[in-house]
């Protein structure tokens, strides 16, 4: 088997529903039936709902359980470069093989009934974890939470809530509350829930919800506390004090998402050699991500070039703050955005923290801003902008300037697995 073979799968899925996301179990609850339930045959469940930091805290959590030995299934969305990163079975990205037939098995399963992309992919997933023995499933939520793919585990071993902020409210809602009420939606009865730094509008319903189906709460500057010192990072509940190296994955804001898998490990048990994998073994690629080899740094080779996936104002800000921490260096954006984002609310923060802003669309996406909005809402934000017909090309108008440059290239998980793919 070819990889044509699981994308011409892939490709075909795409069609069994009109739209991209349409929140509701009901087909994905009908396609698990005719599989026979696979969700309920799942090594020990995570699951991980949240606006920002899902993706580097199952990173980091799942570096610490492999540290102690521990087999560790993960599904996390989207991909970057191919599909299969998607669905990690027993510490290795799913084969072809075993990726096709999942695949296969769940479209013959399922018909010609509507059922969307994610749903069935999510299901294929789900499929392959309960065929393969593992010690823990690990299972990021796609889009919410009550409503998500993700959300057919009828007691997972342990619930983790990430920071919740504004984001998809044409979907989840247009309030934190709102927002706050589907993330919370993946607590269940009696099972425990780890609550990352959150705003107190989504602290209040994320309480609420948890006492109303008496869920206990692990929560942050309750019941632990998380804090940078002298280079080092330091965590603190009723268990005593860890003093750790910094995260390897850059950010201020890795401090808080080491904090939650710290504390989702304690309450599992785990030892001292888990807690170090948080912060020193977790990868995460688009996140704050170096770029030093492949064809974009041969464009230039004395710039210091990143490439980093955040979308929503909350990452913008997270990002602006990291760009304040680094050395000065002349700093400019190479930007795509898609048209479901608040490309405002995004690039305001950064506006502090960079010297210009190149726009470009985001190649096949049919929901891309054009460069010419992305540059006109960085103009609105206080940015001076541009447009380029391609990330290299932006490169070299770029350090056509500023040979020594800081590059950032930003605004879309989309945008940098299109980067990834192109640069080897």
């Amino acid at each position: 088997m070819t990889a044509q073979t699981s994308d011409a799968i892939l490709q075909r899925m795409m069609a069994l529903h009109p739209k991209i996301i349409d929140l509701t179990l009901d087909r994905v609850w009908r396609l698990l039936a005719k599989l026979d339930h696979p969700e309920r045959a799942l090594p020990a469940v995570i699951h991980i709902a949240g606006t920002n930091g899902k993706g580097s805290t199952l990173a980091m959590l799942r570096a610490g359980l492999e540290a102690t030995g521990k087999s560790v299934h993960a599904y996390t969305s989207p991909h970057l470069a191919r599909f299969h990163e998607r669905i990690r079975l027993a510490g290795h990205l799913i084969s072809e093989d075993d990726l096709t037939a999942v695949l296969d098995e769940c479209r013959a399963a399922n018909g010609d009934e509507p059922i969307t992309y994610f749903e069935i992919t999510t299901c294929a997933a789900l499929l392959a974890f309960s065929r393969t023995a593992a010690d823990y499933t690990l299972l990021e939520v796609g889009l919410g939470g009550r409503l998500d793919a993700t959300n057919v585990v009828a007691r997972p071993e342990l619930s983790i809530i990430t920071p919740v902020s504004i984001d998809h409210e044409s979907f989840l809602g247009n309030t934190l509350e709102k927002i706050a009420a589907e993330k919370a939606g993946i607590i269940k009865r009696g099972v425990p829930c780890v609550v990352g730094p959150q705003p107190d509008p989504a602290r209040t319903v994320i309480e609420d919800t948890a006492a109303r189906v008496g869920a206990p709460l692990i929560m942050h500057a309750q019941d632990w506390h998380v804090w940078q010192e002298h280079g080092r990072l330091v965590y603190q509940d009723e268990n005593g004090l860890l003093d750790l190296p910094p995260p390897n994955l850059p950010g201020a804001h890795q401090i808080q998402n080491a904090g939650i898998a710290l504390a989702a490990l304690r309450h599992l048990q785990a030892d001292v050699a888990a807690h170090e994998a948080v912060t020193t073994r977790a990868e995460w690629p688009a996140r704050m991500q170096r770029l030093q080899r492949g064809p974009l740094a041969q464009i230039a080779p004395q710039a210091e070039l990143w490439l980093d996936g955040g979308h929503n104002p909350a990452a913008g800000q997270a990002l602006a703050a990291h760009l304040a921490s680094l050395s000065q260096r002349p700093t400019h954006l190479i930007c795509g955005m898609l048209n479901t984002k608040d490309a405002g609310g995004y690039l305001g923060p950064l506006a502090a923290q960079a010297d210009s802003l190149t726009a470009v669309s985001i190649p096949g996406e049919a929901n891309t801003l054009s460069a010419e909005e992305t540059a006109a809402a960085a103009r609105t934000s206080g940015l001076a902008a541009q447009t380029a017909e391609s990330v290299a090309d932006a490169l070299k108008g770029i350090i056509a300037h500023t040979p020594r440059a800081r590059v950032l290239i930003c605004g879309s998980l989309y945008l940098a697995g299109r980067v990834l793919q192109e640069n080897g």
